[in-house]
């Protein structure tokens, strides 16, 4: 059985912007800062794991987060070009707040502003009754 108090954040490391031919994709730079942010200020219950594509090709740098009996999200235009780290931080932020919800949904005020302009999507649990 899957652990409610756990997430799981994929990261495309296959986006790249428009134009950006720089290796490693910024994607892959994302998931560089993701891990060594989460190595300074850890999120109990998060693992981060890269993903070979998440089909968001319009919208990178792109996310996916999911958790038992929480909302599925996935998010994009994450900058990982300028500065991956401050999207890092900014993506720990949102989903210590998504961890301490019951359903994974955060009050629109509560949600930082990337998380706000950035949804691609939202995806009900598995479980979900009504």
């Amino acid at each position: 059985m899957l652990d409610p108090d756990t997430a799981t954040l994929s990261v495309c490391i296959t986006c790249r912007a428009a134009g950006d031919t720089s290796e490693p994709r910024a994607g892959a730079r994302l998931l560089a800062a993701l891990r060594a942010e989460a190595e300074r200020e850890p999120v109990p219950g998060l693992t981060i794991e890269g993903a070979e594509c998440l089909s968001v090709c319009k919208r990178p740098c792109t996310v996916a987060v999911v958790s038992p009996n929480r909302w599925t999200y996935v998010y994009g235009d994450f900058d990982a070009l300028e500065d991956p780290e401050a999207s890092a931080r900014t993506l720990l932020t949102g989903l210590r707040r998504y961890l301490e919800t019951p359903d994974g949904v955060v009050p629109w005020r509560e949600r930082p502003e990337a998380f706000r302009k950035g949804v691609v999507a939202r995806i009900p649990p598995l479980n979900r009754t009504s």
